[in-house]
């Protein structure tokens, strides 16, 4: 019979030497040179006022060093980076063995504010000196994550007063069943039952007593940045997040977005917004990144940035632009077989079942029949629709509509086929433009006619490959699938130490410190 050698796990003590655990060309080496000698942490020293006085404390510089190694490793929970800095050797390595609790770690991230910005920067200008930053193109996108607020205590002012006049009905509904209660003999009460109705009644009085107070204490919402717009929704726990639409349902969350070069993927502008309107962030995230562009240099984003407003105010400020608009894949004839696709499962993420083929859709406008000389549109089952809207517009651009009659409609047997949702829509509207007509949004339209050329496609074709596999490495290779932090400056700390640990993956990948 074979002999092998014996295998002891019994503990031992082994001698580290902690220094020979960083090993070069690795991120955490990078990023022990990049702290310990690129780096001004002056401001964040300033912070600590124990000179004569007090206990020592941790050095930023090492803390600085163990969160963004945690981040690189996936790690964000502060318990778990303390668990971390106890048992694992390069942790240990990295922060000289110094293992600070998980509440110090939790306090270093939530107030480093206004000093990540400057820190930030710094990675920037060192990945520029090592020559990672093209200024050729800059690409910009946003990833929509969910935050440390409930989804359920959003909305408008008046949805959350509805929300604890609710809670309250509730409230005195149980109340006035304990009293009733009370009137029975005690051994017919269940003790343990009423005790947790009382714990229940409790915690509803706060809920209701927290809306109350917040509704005080915050105004309503209004619009936009510049207070235009119907009341956007609030929330209770988290005020500066947003209810967000994405592709796997509504979240409560923030935007990260990032301005990515395309020479090497550094992302020189990173900024957390919470809002769900993405237009609005265009311009100041360019501004953010001008200072490392240059007068040649392309600023791209997808059709979610795009508005009439926005390729003005480039055009004003003189900025090199490719915005997308909504429109531009159905002009391009490279994506003429696109609807083919689209009806095939996604192999990563389907809770939908599979589209139907483009042929058995639903009625289109084509599907009718329309004669603009007699005003007239007969649909699919031979009826007349009425003419309702002559000289409508929409984007610029006129447009005729017509609406079926509730009697001619709701009887139909092609209801299924006709209308989208034909258990609550009665009647079926069709609208039908003017052809060949020339839009009045005229920044539009040049965006339009820039981004439709040979050299256009070619360069915006590279925006994809530029911002989007930045957001993989965050998502997937990093775990950042949410923030764990509440507050606008404190998700935008966290967002920024994240691009922080990308660009300096990215220096250590290109051979910096070796």
């Amino acid at each position: 019979m074979a002999r092998f050698k014996p295998v002891d796990m019994n503990p031992r003590f082994l001698p580290v030497v902690l220094e020979q655990q960083i090993q070069l060309g690795t991120f955490e080496h990078a990023l022990h040179v990049l702290i310990d000698t690129e780096f001004d942490l002056l401001s964040l020293a300033a912070r600590y006022i124990n000179d004569d006085t007090g206990a020592p404390a941790y050095d930023p510089a090492v803390m600085l060093k163990i969160v963004l190694l945690a981040y690189s490793r996936g790690i964000i929970s502060s318990r778990a980076i303390e668990r971390a800095c106890r048992e694992n050797v390069l942790f240990m390595a990295i922060s000289g063995d110094t293992q600070p609790a998980y509440t110090t770690i939790a306090s270093f991230i939530r107030h480093l504010g206004d000093q990540i910005s400057g820190i930030f920067t710094e990675v920037i200008l060192i990945c520029d000196r090592q020559g990672l930053i093209g200024r050729d193109m800059f690409a910009i996108d946003g990833v929509k994550l969910p935050s440390n607020a409930s989804k359920a205590r959003s909305g408008t002012h008046a949805e959350l007063a509805h929300q604890a006049d609710a809670i309250e009905r509730r409230v005195r509904q149980m109340l006035k069943t304990h009293r009733s209660l009370d009137q029975q003999s005690e051994k017919d009460q269940i003790h343990a039952q009423r005790k947790a109705e009382q714990d229940r009644i409790h915690a509803l009085q706060i809920e209701a007593q927290s809306i109350r107070e917040f509704l005080r204490t915050h105004p309503k919402r209004i619009g936009d940045a510049s207070g235009k717009g119907p009341e956007r929704k609030s929330n209770v726990t988290d005020n500066d997040s947003a209810k967000m639409a994405t592709g796997k349902g509504v979240i409560q969350g923030y935007i990260g977005a990032a301005t990515v070069d395309a020479e090497c993927q550094i992302i020189v502008a990173a900024q957390a917004h919470g809002s769900g309107s993405e237009q609005s962030l265009l311009l100041p995230m360019i501004e953010n990144a001008r200072p490392f562009a240059r007068k040649r240099t392309v600023m791209t984003a997808d059709a979610g940035y795009h508005s009439e407003a926005n390729p003005g105010q480039l055009h004003d400020k003189r900025i090199a632009a490719l915005i997308a608009d909504s429109q531009m894949r159905r002009r391009d004839e490279r994506f003429k077989e696109q609807a083919k696709h689209k009806s095939k499962p996604d192999p990563l993420y389907n809770k939908k079942p599979a589209l139907k083929s483009a042929g058995s859709g639903k009625f289109k406008p084509l599907d009718f029949h329309y004669d603009p000389v007699s005003n007239t549109c007969i649909c699919p089952a031979g009826k007349k629709l009425y003419s309702n809207g002559v000289n409508n517009t929409a984007n610029g651009r006129t447009y005729r509509k017509f609406t079926g009659a509730k009697s001619v409609c709701m009887p139909c047997s092609l209801r299924q086929q006709c209308l989208r949702k034909p258990d609550t829509t009665e009647t079926r509207q069709v609208a039908f433009f003017r052809k060949n007509q020339v839009s009045s949004l005229k920044h539009t339209e040049s965006m339009k006619q820039k981004i439709d050329t040979p050299e256009g496609r070619a360069l915006y074709g590279r925006r994809i490959a530029t911002v989007e596999p930045v957001f993989g490495n965050l998502r997937y290779n990093k775990r950042l699938d949410r923030f764990t932090l509440r507050g606008q400056c404190k998700v935008d700390t966290q967002w920024k130490l994240y691009c922080m640990v990308h660009n300096i993956e990215k220096l250590a990948h290109h051979g910096y410190a070796g």
